[in-house]
């Protein structure tokens, strides 16, 4: 049972990180209103990093968690 919520996690991640860049590139492309994902994604990026390095030290963990996760 673990082993299957784990693959099916692993398996978004690796989507996620498929279509988060691209989201990005289309971002940059079409403008901050991409007509295709429906949301801001080039700002929500720039306005997460401008909170996690206000919040300093705390930032820094979190974003250290954040691609160590990422990277498993």
């Amino acid at each position: 049972m673990m082993d299957t919520a784990k693959s099916f996690l692993r398996s978004v991640m690796d989507v996620a990180l498929v279509i988060i860049p691209l989201s990005v590139v289309l971002g940059i492309i079409f403008g901050p209103s991409v007509p295709f994902i429906g949301t801001a994604v080039v700002g929500n990026i720039t306005d997460l990093v401008s909170s996690l390095g206000g919040s300093g030290l705390v930032g820094i963990i979190v974003l250290g968690i954040l691609m160590w996760l990422a990277r498993r």
